[in-house]
């Protein structure tokens, strides 16, 4: 295992943003990880996934752990259940086709989020009616400080909307080092009524869809909405989709009728931010190489040489213009760094 020194992590965020480390290290084993935790003691660090949900707007002095963890299995299953493990730095979309493949249900809805699969726990990820919480069954990680291993199981994790421990209460205290899913063997629940893929499936005279039928459906979708990080730097989503009380919806609704929404609660009310930050005239707009994608308003793009903070200024100029005409404030997704 090498530490190197003032390394670029420009092929290691999906923005494609030029930034350094003060000190890199790919780490590609729980016990580097641990060594390199206990003779780095003291010394700051910024642990790296897939690079997938974060805008770098400065070098890191500090540090960098590249969590390179590989490898999945079986860890046990009954006649309706399986129970599969994946270590943190295997690729997501790449492990959910794994499990369709097996015919294993849970994960398909998800097919195609950029990032590695350590990193879904922490955001509890989620598309197209479904989120991480829903088949998680636990999660390994490793303790910065002592070096211990624990367990986290579902409630351990106060999941939220985008929302985990690991963001808030254990935030920079532990490394995910793998994460355990129970996945269906039969009787799937096949989600089909969320977003577009009732119509995509139809496009194709699916009646009865499978796992994979799902799964290329959401993936055609996704593809025609969102552009590929390795051809257009981007980072999927950057805003969170805003939920607020039915009351304050109600009003704005009655000044903008057409506003697409989704029912919560009782008492809460999801609004798309795409299509707030679309009506506010964002979408395929250009403020240098910061833009705004020409397909999808909710994701944010490089076009070959912004920094950081072109973006995060392109960011707090949308969240400003749709407070403005909405009364609505939208927060955004991905990690600010």
């Amino acid at each position: 295992m090498t530490i190197h020194d003032n390394y670029s992590l420009k092929n290691y965020n999906t923005f494609g943003i030029e930034a350094k480390a003060k000190q890199f290290a790919a780490v590609h084993t729980v016990e580097e990880l641990k060594t390199i935790l206990h003779e780095t003691r003291g010394q700051k660090k910024f642990v790296l996934g897939g690079g997938s949900n974060m805008l770098l707007t400065q070098d890191i002095d500090a540090l960098v752990l590249h969590i390179d963890l590989k490898g999945r299995r079986i860890l046990k299953e009954d006649e309706d259940y399986v129970w599969v493990e994946s270590m943190a730095g295997e690729n997501w979309h790449e492990f959910v086709l794994w499990t369709i493949d097996q015919n294993f249900g849970g994960l398909e809805n998800m097919s195609l989020i950029p990032g590695n699969v350590g990193t879904t726990p922490v955001q509890n990820i989620g598309a197209y009616g479904t989120e991480i919480k829903d088949t998680f069954a636990y999660c390994e990680a490793l303790n910065i400080n002592s070096q211990e291993l624990k367990n986290f199981n579902k409630e351990a994790c106060h999941f939220g909307y985008r929302e985990s421990i690991f963001k808030q209460e254990a935030k920079d205290q532990y490394i995910i080092t793998s994460v355990v899913f129970k996945l269906t063997k039969r009787h799937h629940n096949i989600i089909t009524s969320y977003g577009d893929i009732a119509k995509e499936l139809e496009k194709h005279n699916i009646s009865t869809p499978t796992l994979k039928d799902v799964s290329n459906a959401v993936i055609a979708i996704r593809t025609s909405k969102l552009p590929d990080p390795k051809e257009l730097g981007n980072s999927g989503s950057f805003f969170k989709n805003p939920i607020i009380k039915k009351l304050e919806f109600e009003k704005i609704h009655a000044l903008h009728p057409e506003m697409p929404h989704y029912i919560v609660s009782e008492t809460e009310i999801k609004v798309p931010a795409g299509w707030l930050i679309e009506q506010a005239g964002f979408k395929g707009k250009r403020f240098g190489d910061a833009g705004i994608h020409k397909n999808q308003a909710l994701v944010l793009v490089n076009y070959g040489n912004a920094t950081g903070q072109e973006i995060l200024a392109v960011s707090k100029n949308i969240q400003a213009t749709v407070l403005k005409e909405f009364g609505i404030s939208i927060e955004a997704e991905v990690n600010v760094i």
